[in-house]
């Protein structure tokens, strides 16, 4: 298969390779709901030395950085309780997380979660951490910048790995909100 973005050696389905994925990204294909279908969700098979960003478009494509989404694990908190949600700009943004993510989530206070709470509570690994097969009822707060795209690239719940993901499917998570400002220059 032909990946529809980037210059990768192995793209296919991701229902097809459930196995290369991390459980809860897995179980989230395997149980795909939307109006996009999971075979047009491809996994490609990439050398975890690339993983971060500079080195990935250097080495995939360079028109890769346009088309990447990071996607982030936040914290919320307010009086006693704290809320985790995930937000998913392009790798070209940064998140705004004192404006949009803290009047979203109606906290006081919002800050990047610690590496071992995301990784811990999402099943995945830091790199990797993708919006798909997040944790049920965490929100998942998306830029349209994001959906607006044809195919996004994302992680895959490894490091070694990636989704290209159609970007309308994004909008369709569970607990997914699209919010305008979230990702900021």
């Amino acid at each position: 298969m032909h990946a529809p973005i980037g210059h990768f050696d192995n793209a296919r389905p991701a229902p097809d390779c459930l196995d290369e994925l991390t459980r809860p990204v897995a179980d989230a294909v395997r149980h795909w709901r939307g109006s996009v279908p999971a075979d047009q969700i491809v996994y490609v098979d990439t050398d975890p030395q690339w993983a971060d960003t500079a080195t990935f478009v250097e080495h995939y494509g360079r028109e890769l950085l346009e088309q990447s989404a990071n996607c982030v694990v936040v914290t919320g908190k307010r009086g006693g309780g704290t809320t985790l949600a995930a937000c998913v700009v392009l790798s070209t943004t940064r998140v705004d997380v004192n404006g949009a993510v803290r009047r979203h989530l109606g906290a006081r206070k919002a800050s990047f979660a610690p590496m071992d709470t995301a990784t811990g509570e999402t099943g995945m690994e830091y790199g990797g951490i993708t919006p798909v097969g997040l944790p049920e009822g965490w929100p998942i707060l998306v830029d349209p910048a994001v959906t607006d795209l044809p195919y996004v690239l994302v992680g895959s719940g490894r490091r070694r790995g990636k989704l290209l993901v159609p970007g309308k499917a994004f909008a369709e998570l569970p607990q997914a909100v699209v919010l305008e400002g979230l990702g900021v220059a």
